[in-house]
């Protein structure tokens, strides 16, 4: 419940800063009214503007405001309200242009005046953003290049849209609005000091140092990572953190893993299982013991938390990764709770943490049952992918009573999130955990 009001306060809190300048203009002094589709133009850049300048504080990674929603969450909500800005930053123009036919002749920039240019700038930058976004793997663009592109756009747009909006300055004539507005641009600057200088330092003062590189089934490399003249901190298993390999917590870009190691571990080091997936990851495996990396965390709300008859942990390939830690933690904690892991796999020499899972089953009430697309012919289990069918096969009713935990490929969440509705599993019985944050 505490968790529940304090998403609902982040939501207040951001639709406040969001209105609160629209209706700050209605304030002091105004200027000589306008037609009503010219006031709705003017209106929805304004809401465009606001909402882009809150994107900063979205991917902040404030921990107080992302842990009762889940890093995810957060990121796609930034995700879809940027769709939303970028639909209003476009309306803006459009409208006015209709009402208004003679403003045409600001597209031509050679001619217009600056703050019209920078309107341009500030759209064009938003496009290129979004396409850069929905598009990146079609694209082929690189995780980092975009990254890098992502923020510099962003920037752009951002800083072209203020001084479009001071080079027109209609509404600002009033001392008190353009306080306001100045007090949200350096609002807005805070945030990405914040982001890009001093949270960086922090981490800068808390390195880790790789002391394990193990090579794992399923072209998996397990990182242990022991902290280097501090404590470390403590995780709940589920969670993740962002991985800075080369370079200084400075550097643009981070990665996100699953923590795999167990939460009960007392003196701070972690470990992060990575799949080779042909991008960033596939130089994992070169990394060497000594080598000096830094992790911010903990996030993510994807942790065991509710009491239930049964967990049901259901992973597909390296959506092991968070279930691991999970079950290494039980079997620290002697939690004696029964737990089933329904794991799909390619093939049977893929399967991650094989092994250890067979000799896990002694220490937790654990159950595991293996799903092969690709199975020898051997193979007398299950085969193909995870169904209400074998649901039935493995779990005993009544199904709303268990507690799920879904990791794995978006289309296999998806189609499981909807197997679970159609057994009548509410919503507050599953928990989904989606590390794509591009």
């Amino acid at each position: 419940m505490n968790y529940q009001i304090r998403s609902v306060g982040w939501l207040l809190i951001y639709l406040f800063f969001i209105l609160a300048p629209l209706f700050a203009l209605l304030m002091g002094a105004m200027p000589p009214a306008r037609d009503f589709w010219t006031e709705l133009s003017v209106a929805l850049g304004y809401a465009g503007l606001a909402i882009m300048g809150l994107q900063f504080g979205l991917t902040a990674r404030f921990r107080y405001v992302t842990e009762p929603l889940g890093e995810d969450v957060i990121y796609h909500f930034h995700r879809q309200i940027s769709l939303i800005a970028v639909g209003l930053v476009i309306a803006h123009p459009i409208i006015l242009f209709i009402a208004r036919p003679e403003l045409l002749a600001l597209l031509n920039f050679i001619e217009a005046p600056w703050r019209a240019r920078f309107a341009a700038l500030s759209t064009y930058s938003l496009i290129a953003l979004v396409i850069m976004a929905l598009w990146r793997v079609p694209l082929k663009i690189r995780y980092e290049t975009w990254h890098r592109t992502h923020i510099i756009l962003a920037l752009v747009a951002l800083a072209a849209g203020i001084l479009h909006m001071i080079g027109w300055s209609y509404y600002l004539g009033d001392p008190l609005k353009r306080g306001l507005w100045m007090v949200l641009i350096i609002f807005w600057l805070g945030l990405l000091l914040y982001v890009r200088v001093i949270k960086p330092l922090f981490m800068l003062r808390k390195p880790y140092r790789i002391t394990q590189v193990r090579q794992e089934r399923g072209d998996t490399t397990t990182l242990l990572m022991q902290p280097e003249g501090h404590a470390g901190f403590r995780f709940s298993p589920g969670q993740f953190g962002w991985l800075t390999v080369w370079g200084s917590p400075f550097s643009i870009t981070g990665h996100p893993f699953s923590f795999s190691s167990s939460a009960e571990v007392q003196d701070g080091r972690i470990e992060m299982s990575i799949r080779n997936l042909g991008d960033f990851t596939s130089s994992i495996s070169t990394l060497k013991v000594g080598q000096r990396v830094y992790l911010d965390g903990p996030y993510g709300a994807f942790t065991l938390g509710q009491q239930s008859d049964m967990r049901v942990l259901i992973a597909g390939g390296v959506g092991i990764t968070p279930m691991i830690s999970m079950i290494r933690t039980l079997a620290d904690r002697g939690d004696r709770q029964p737990v089933i892991l329904i794991y799909g796999s390619k093939d049977w020499e893929s399967i991650t943490f094989r092994e250890e899972l067979d000799a896990l089953q002694s220490r937790v009430n654990l159950t595991v049952v293996h799903v092969l697309t690709q199975p020898p012919e051997d193979w007398s289990g299950e085969r193909g992918f995870i169904n209400a069918e074998l649901f039935k096969r493995h779990l005993p009713p009544i199904y709303a009573d268990h507690e799920y935990f879904i990791c794995g490929p978006n289309v296999m969440m998806d189609a499981i999130e909807k197997t679970l509705s159609e057994l009548n599993v509410p919503m507050s019985q599953y928990h989904s955990e989606r590390y794509n944050f591009a």
